[in-house]
C-alpha cells in the first residue's frame, strides 16, 4: 500500500495557539488548566477546565462565512490554516488541486441548547437565523472546514467519543494508503462551553480540586480524583509520500501503523483486553515488534479505573514477565493530559502533534501531578521530568468512552 507522511500540522490549545508554543509548554511541563467561575451558578461540581481563547476571526472571515461556526469549528478554522501554512499549502493550490477533510468531533451542544433557549425565549424559530441550522450539526467542523479552505475531496466526520481524533486520523491514512486521495486534512475539535461538560459533571468524572487547578490532572498518581475538560482543535495535513516529494513538501512524520478495537465490558468501564487489543492490532499493521516502540504518549485521563486498565495493558504487551527488571529499556511514557487536560474529541488529534512535535525536538514531555505513582503504574517507566530522547516510533493511545479504542504509531522520517 502507499505510504502516509504528514506534512503539516496545526494547533490551537490550552497550551499555545501555535506549534512553537505548544513545543514549549511539553518541554517546560506548563499546565493550561484554570477555572471557569460561572460554572458554580449552573450546579457544577468542578470549576476546572482547559483555558482555550476564543479566537477573533473578524479579521480573517467575513460575517457570512462566521455565521455558520460552532465554538469547536472556530478553533478547527485556527488549527487548519496553521496547518495548511505549515505544509506550504495556499488558496489557489486548494482550488486547483483534490484534498479531502475529515474531523472528529461530536455534536455542538453550545449551538443545540442556544437554539433551543433562543426560540423559546423569543416564541418564534425564525427568529434563529439561518447559522444556527448549520452549527448545531455534527458535520459542522468538517463541512466549514471544506467550504472556507475549498477541500473538494472526501469530506466525513468521526464521532467516536474520546478517540473521534485519532480515527479521523486512521481513516484518512487509509483513504490514501488505497489511493483515493494524495491528500486529506485531519483533526479533531472540541468545544470548552459551560453545555459541553455538564453531563459528565453530574456522573461525578470530573476533579473537584478546584483551589489547586494546576495540579488537578493527576495520571497515574494514586490520588486522582478525577479528569479535567478540555479542548480546542489539532490538524493535521496527510499527504501519500510520493506525492508529497513530488511537491517538495518538508515530511514531519510518517504515519506507521493504526489499530482499532472495542471493549468487552459495559459501556463507561475500561477494559485492558480491548486496549491491549488496540495497541497490538496498531503493531502488527505497523509490522512492529512492542521493542520498537520508543515512547508511549499514554491515554491516560487522570481516572482511576481507566489510568489502571491502560497500566495493565501496556505492561502486558510491552513489559513481559521475562523483561521484568529491565525497566530502562522500556519504552518512556507520558500522558500529556496532565498538562492539557482531557481535550476529548479533539484528544486523539492534539496527542498525535504533541508526539510528532516531540519526536522533532528530541524530548519526551513529563507527566506532571504524580506525587505518589498508583501501584498499577509502578512497573512502567514513566517520565516524570521532561527527557532528552531520539525517538525513532512513538505510540499514541485513544480510548474512547463507551469502549471504541483507536491506536497510532508514527515514525520519525528525520532519524
Amino acid at each position: 500500500m502507499k505510504r502516509v507522511v504528514v506534512t503539516g500540522m496545526g494547533i490551537w490549545s490550552c497550551i499555545g495557539q501555535d506549534l512553537q508554543t505548544v513545543t514549549e509548554s511539553l518541554r517546560q511541563g506548563c499546565s493550561g488548566i484554570g477555572i471557569r467561575h460561572e460554572r458554580k451558578t449552573l450546579g457544577y461540581h468542578s470549576l476546572l477546565s482547559g483555558i482555550v481563547p476564543r479566537p477573533d476571526l473578524r479579521s480573517l472571515l467575513d460575517r457570512r462565512l462566521r455565521n455558520t461556526l460552532s465554538e469547536e469549528a472556530e478553533y478547527a478554522y485556527m488549527a487548519t490554516r496553521e496547518a495548511l501554512n505549515n505544509a506550504q499549502i495556499d488558496a489557489d493550490y486548494c482550488l486547483q488541486n483534490e484534498i479531502g477533510v475529515v474531523f472528529g468531533n461530536d455534536t455542538s451542544n453550545g449551538a443545540v441548547v442556544d437554539s433551543f433557549v433562543n426560540a423559546k425565549e423569543a416564541g418564534n424559530t425564525f427568529m434563529l437565523g439561518s447559522g444556527m441550522a448549520f452549527q448545531a450539526l455534527t458535520s459542522n467542523v468538517a463541512m466549514n472546514m471544506a467550504n472556507i479552505f475549498h477541500l473538494q475531496g472526501t469530506n466525513f466526520t468521526t464521532s467516536s467519543a474520546c478517540s473521534s481524533g485519532a480515527q479521523a486520523i486512521a481513516l484518512a491514512a487509509m483513504l490514501i494508503q488505497s489511493g483515493q486521495q494524495d491528500m486529506i486534512v485531519a483533526g479533531g475539535a472540541q468545544e470548552t462551553n459551560d453545555k459541553s461538560m455538564i453531563a459528565f459533571d453530574g456522573v461525578n468524572t470530573l476533579s473537584k480540586r478546584n483551589d489547586d487547578p494546576a495540579h488537578a490532572s493527576r495520571p497515574f498518581d494514586k490520588h486522582r480524583d478525577g479528569l479535567v475538560p478540555s479542548g480546542g482543535a489539532a490538524a493535521l495535513v496527510l499527504e501519500e509520500y510520493e506525492h508529497a516529494m513530488a511537491r517538495g513538501a518538508t515530511i514531519y512524520a510518517e504515519i506507521a501503523g493504526f489499530g482499532f478495537s472495542q471493549n468487552d465490558t459495559p459501556l463507561g468501564q475500561p477494559s485492558t483486553t480491548g486496549e491491549y487489543k488496540a495497541m497490538l492490532n496498531a503493531l502488527q499493521n505497523a509490522n512492529l515488534q512492542p521493542q520498537d516502540i520508543d515512547y508511549i504518549n499514554a491515554h491516560a485521563t487522570s481516572t482511576v479505573s481507566g489510568d489502571i486498565a491502560e497500566a495493565q495493558a501496556v505492561a502486558r504487551l510491552f513489559y513481559p514477565e521475562d523483561r521484568a527488571s529491565d525497566i530502562e529499556n522500556r519504552p518512556f511514557i507520558s500522558s500529556t493530559k496532565s498538562l492539557t487536560g482531557h481535550e476529548c474529541w479533539m484528544a486523539g488529534a492534539s496527542e498525535a502533534v504533541y508526539t510528532i512535535l516531540m519526536m522533532q525536538n528530541s524530548f519526551a514531555a513529563p507527566s506532571i501531578n504524580i506525587d505518589e505513582l498508583d501501584d498499577a503504574a509502578k512497573g512502567l517507566n514513566i517520565v516524570r521530568q521532561t527527557r532528552d530522547a531520539e525517538i525513532h516510533f512513538a505510540l499514541s493511545n485513544s480510548f474512547g468512552f463507551g469502549g471504541t479504542n483507536c491506536t497510532l504509531i508514527f515514525k520519525n522520517t528525520r532519524i
